[in-house]
């Protein structure tokens, strides 16, 4: 049985759903999506970038929605950028941020320095009135080379809470998930992504209707659409189309009905582990 099923005292064969609407904090034009999806949508989680731009912004619009802190050691946009809050030097590359790539991370990061990084991006976010659900791993950066992952499990150790990791079925070459079910640490038992960029696009109701049993999260990218949008990213449709999907779709709404999935966040799962 799904151990994230047991603690949460669901039936093994229930079938329980996580939207997590990601990227606050990355751009104004997030913000504005991410919340929307929150409060009047159907994302049921977040996860908030802090060392990004916007960070701030998000926290001063925060009204205690279930919000999680994706760990970021990565900058992937070339003309827009962020960097350490600690101004680690094997965490900065030339062009003044974080690495673009994981494997330029992966190559020149100290571990002493990334975990620090990483610690102070959740006591960041705690000092600025985060009721903190969740840890995730922006890019999956910290969830892919076991060293990496030992900071991010370690962490998720220190300050008691679940983590968001990669599919089961996406080889890391190493047990992630059992590592960190052995911790007592729960996690959803599947992921999913809606895909970028939209030409790649499966119909979402086919996603909802074949839901299994456990407990699954869906992933969305929501951002409005602005002139700030689309100077970040060639992929800005994709973004305003996970909005629209999140907060204005009612067909994808009746398909989440016609599942009879439940909707939950990330806080019953961390309120389930503490307890």
């Amino acid at each position: 049985m799904s151990a994230a099923l047991q603690r949460l005292g669901k039936p093994a064969d229930a079938r329980l759903l996580i939207i997590v609407a990601d990227g606050l904090g990355s751009s104004n034009a997030a913000n504005l999506a991410v919340y929307r999806s929150l409060r009047d949508g159907v994302a049921t989680s977040a996860g908030l970038q802090v060392p990004c731009p916007w960070a701030r912004g998000a926290a001063a619009e925060y009204l205690n929605e279930d919000t999680g802190v994706a760990l970021t050691v990565n900058s992937e946009y070339q003309a827009y950028r962020w960097g350490p809050l600690t101004q680690a030097p094997s965490l900065l590359d030339g062009n003044g941020g974080f690495p673009t790539t994981v494997a330029d991370l992966w190559e020149h990061a100290d571990l002493e320095e990334t975990r620090r990084e990483c610690r102070a991006q959740i006591e960041r976010a705690i000092l600025w009135g985060f009721d903190v659900t969740h840890l995730s791993a922006h890019l999956g950066a910290l969830c892919s080379r076991p060293e990496f992952f030992d900071i991010f499990l370690d962490l998720a150790l220190e300050f008691d809470l679940p983590v968001s990791l990669p599919d089961p079925t996406v080889d890391l070459g190493f047990e992630a998930r059992q590592l960190a079910a052995a911790e007592g640490i729960l996690m959803p038992d599947t992921e999913v992504a809606v895909p970028l960029p939209l030409s790649a696009r499966a119909p979402i109701d086919e996603i909802i209707r074949d839901l299994p049993p456990g407990l699954t999260e869906l992933h969305v990218r929501p951002a409005e659409d602005t002139p700030e949008l689309r100077a970040i990213t060639q992929l800005w449709a994709a973004r305003v189309s996970d909005a629209h999907l999140v907060t204005l779709d009612w067909g994808f709404r009746a398909a989440l009905e016609r599942s009879g999935a439940e909707l939950i966040g990330f806080r019953a799962l961390r309120d389930a582990q503490r307890a």
